[in-house]
């Protein structure tokens, strides 16, 4: 079953957002194995992030991956929103 994951951190900046996907890139997991969406969004020091996931599974085996690499860039996730997703309809664009 697909998932929701929703995070608000508290004053994450962009400067940490990227500091983040550069550690995972150069770990080969920035394109994490089931995740089926990711994006960031909001201010800069006010960042949010929501994902959509393959299985509750799947987000807890990236979990344990991110969670040290968020605590190095002193970013606290805290604990995000999860819920079932229902429906998914992804768009191509043009």
């Amino acid at each position: 079953m697909a998932i929701a994951a929703y995070f608000h951190p508290k004053g994450m900046s962009r400067t940490q957002f990227e500091e983040i996907h550069r550690r995972l890139d150069a770990t080969g997991e920035d394109h994490a194995s089931g995740r089926l969406h990711h994006s960031c969004f909001g201010e800069d020091s006010d960042l949010m992030v929501y994902d959509i996931w393959e299985s509750p599974e799947s987000f807890a085996a990236f979990g344990r991956l991110l969670r040290p690499i968020l605590a190095d860039v002193g970013v606290d996730a805290g604990e995000p929103a999860v819920m079932p997703i229902h429906k998914l309809i992804q768009v191509q664009s043009g």
